[in-house]
C-alpha cells in the first residue's frame, strides 16, 4: 500500500496534515522526527512538519534525511522549510515581528509542479517566528508574500520543496490543491485510499491474523467500538463475543436502545447491568480523578467477570484510533500526552490476551466513512462522542442514582431538541452538566430552592480544540423552559460559552 511519511517536529498542525492527505485518498503515517523509519518500496514521499522550536536553537530537533534526499520527494512545511534551508547552506533569522495569520501569496513560478494551477494571488496562513533570509545556493524561489520573501522554494537539482506557510489549514485557500500537487504530480500517488479498500484489506488481514480463535470486545455504544465490532464480525462471524456494560451512567434508556441496535446488526452481544456496583462504589466520592479511577476499575472488573464465562478466548479487540496511537508517542517535541481512560485499559495484562485493533490506522471522520460503507445505521455513525466515565463526570460532586436520573432527563430533552431543530449534526458534542449548587426560584406561587444545570455544545474536528456553538436564542429559551417545567428538582439552566482551550469540553 503506497504511503507518505510525515516527520512530526511537534507542530499543533501535524495531525491536520495527515487528515488532509487522507481526505485526498492518500494513506500516510506520522512518526516522531527521531523515529522515522527507513523508506520501503511503498513509501512515495516525506513531509517535514512545523514545530514550536527554532532551527537556530542549540537543541533544535534534527532528522537524518540520508535515506530520502535525492531518492524520494520531500516537502518541508514551516519549520521543515527552515530546517531544509539551514542544513543546506541557507540562512534562517528571526522575523522582524512574529508572523501569524493570513497573508497573500504571490506565485512567481506557476509552472512548477508544486504550484501548478495555483492562482497568482491567493490567501495563505502563516505561523512562525523565524524566516528564511537566504536560500541555499542550489535553491530557487517559487513564491513570496509582502513580508516573507522566500515563502516557497525548491532545490534545483533534487526533488525537494519547501513552503513557509501551512497548506493544511483551511485559511490557506488553495492548500488542498498544493498538497494534491505534491502527492499526485510529484510523488505519483494513485489516490486509492478509500473506505471500501480499507474494509476489504482489513477483513482479509483480520481473518489471517485471528484464524479460528475467539475474540472479545467491550462495546461502549460509540462509533469507534461499533465499527470495530462490525469489521470483526464480517471477518470472523460468531467467533466475536461483544460485552456491553451498563454502569448506570449512560444516557436515558441508552442501554436498552443500543443493545437492541447491536442485536439488529447481527452482533453476538451480552449486556451486563452493573449499575448497583458502580453506584455503591461511588458513594461519598467527590474528587473527579478518583471518580474516574473507580468507574474505570469497576468497568474492568465487570468486563473481566463477563469475559471469563466465555471459554478459550485468545484475543481482546479495542476501538483504538489513529490519534490515540500518535498521542501515545513520547519524544522530545511531539505530543507526549498518553490517554489514561481507553475503554478497556489494563485488561491485556490481567487476562493474558493478544490485542487486535482494526481501526488503529484511522481518524474519527474516516471511522465514520468506513461505518457508512459497512451499511451501519446513521444513529450509531453520527452519534456524538460520549465520555468513557459517562454521566459520572457530568455530575459535579458525589454521584447518586437520584442525580443521574435528573441529569438523564435534562440530557434527553437537550439532545431531542437539537435533533428536532436540525442542529444535532451541526454540533460535534453536546451534553448537560449537573452543578453542585442550588438557587432560589419561583414556580407558581411557591418559592423553590432547587438545582442548576449547565448545557454545553461545542464544534470541533477531533476534540483537541473546541469552540462553543452559537445556538439560537430561541432554541435555548425553549429548551430551558422545557427542562424547568418537566424535570423535577431543576429551576435554573445556564449555557456554557467557554472554548477549549482554556476550558475542557467536559467539566471534570
Amino acid at each position: 500500500m503506497e504511503k507518505i511519511l510525515i516527520a512530526d517536529f511537534g507542530s499543533q498542525y501535524t495531525q491536520l496534515i495527515a487528515r488532509r492527505l487522507r481526505e485526498l485518498n492518500v494513506y500516510c503515517e506520522i512518526y516522531p522526527f527521531n523515529k522515522v523509519p527507513r523508506p520501503d518500496a511503498d513509501v512515495r514521499g516525506l513531509i517535514l512538519s512545523g514545530s514550536p522550536a527554532s532551527v537556530r536553537d542549540t537543541n533544535a530537533p534534527q532528522i537524518d534525511l540520508a535515506d530520502f534526499i535525492g531518492r524520494l520527494p520531500i516537502l518541508g512545511i514551516c519549520y521543515g522549510a527552515q530546517y531544509l534551508a539551514q542544513t543546506n547552506g541557507g540562512q534562517v533569522l528571526p522575523s522582524p515581528s512574529r508572523e501569524y495569520g493570513r497573508a497573500m501569496l504571490t506565485v512567481e513560478a506557476g509552472t512548477d509542479p508544486l504550484l501548478c494551477g495555483i492562482e497568482c494571488e491567493s490567501q495563505v496562513w502563516m505561523s512562525h517566528g523565524d524566516t528564511v533570509q537566504t536560500l541555499p545556493k542550489n535553491a530557487k524561489r517559487l513564491a513570496s508574500t509582502a513580508d516573507v520573501e522566500n515563502a516557497a522554494y525548491r532545490f534545483a537539482d533534487q526533488p525537494v520543496w519547501a513552503i513557509q506557510f501551512h497548506p493544511e489549514v483551511y485559511h490557506t485557500t488553495e492548500g488542498s490543491k498544493i498538497l494534491r500537487n505534491f502527492l499526485v504530480e510529484i510523488c505519483g500517488c494513485k489516490q486509492d485510499w478509500t473506505p471500501e479498500n480499507f474494509v476489504e484489506q482489513t477483513v482479509e488481514k483480520l481473518r489471517e491474523q485471528i484464524g479460528s480463535d475467539k475474540v472479545i470486545l467491550g462495546l461502549s455504544g460509540g462509533v469507534d467500538s461499533s465499527v470495530a465490532a462490525i469489521l470483526l464480525q464480517r471477518a470472523i462471524g460468531d467467533q466475536l463475543h461483544c460485552i456491553f456494560v451498563d454502569s448506570g451512567l449512560l444516557r436515558y434508556n441508552e442501554f436498552e436502545e443500543v443493545l437492541n441496535s447491536y442485536k439488529n446488526m447481527g452482533l453476538n452481544v451480552t449486556g451486563v447491568d452493573a449499575s448497583e456496583r458502580f453506584f455503591k462504589d461511588l458513594e461519598g466520592i467527590t474528587d473527579p480523578e478518583q471518580k474516574r479511577k473507580v468507574i474505570g476499575r469497576d468497568f474492568v472488573e465487570t468486563f473481566n467477570e463477563a469475559a471469563e464465562k466465555i471459554q478459550d478466548v485468545r484475543w481482546l479487540a479495542q476501538g483504538t484510533i489513529y490519534p490515540d496511537v500518535v498521542e501515545s508517542a513520547s519524544v522530545s517535541g511531539p505530543a507526549a500526552k498518553i490517554k489514561s481512560h481507553h475503554n478497556v485499559g489494563g485488561l491485556p495484562e490481567k487476562m493474558n490476551l493478544r490485542i487486535v485493533e482494526p481501526l488503529r490506522l484511522l481518524f474519527k471522520d474516516e471511522v465514520r466513512r468506513v461505518g457508512r460503507s459497512l451499511g451501519m445505521p446513521e444513529s450509531l455513525i453520527g452519534r456524538h462522542p460520549f465520555p468513557g466515565p459517562g454521566l459520572g463526570i457530568r455530575i459535579l460532586g458525589e454521584v447518586t442514582r437520584e442525580k443521574v436520573g435528573i441529569l438523564q432527563q435534562v440530557d434527553k430533552i437537550f439532545i431531542q431538541n437539537l435533533r428536532s431543530a436540525g442542529l444535532y449534526d451541526k454540533v460535534w458534542q453536546a451534553g448537560a452538566i449537573l452543578l453542585p449548587v442550588q438557587s432560589v426560584g419561583v414556580m407558581g406561587d411557591e418559592r423553590t430552592y432547587e438545582r442548576c444545570v449547565a448545557l454545553r455544545a461545542v464544534s470541533s474536528v477531533d476534540g483537541m480544540t473546541a469552540d462553543w456553538v452559537h445556538l439560537p436564542y430561541e432554541f435555548l429559551a425553549q429548551t430551558s423552559n422545557e427542562i424547568i417545567n418537566k424535570v423535577k428538582g431543576v429551576n435554573r439552566v445556564v449555557y456554557d460559552i467557554s472554548s477549549k482551550p482554556p476550558a475542557t469540553i467536559e467539566w471534570e
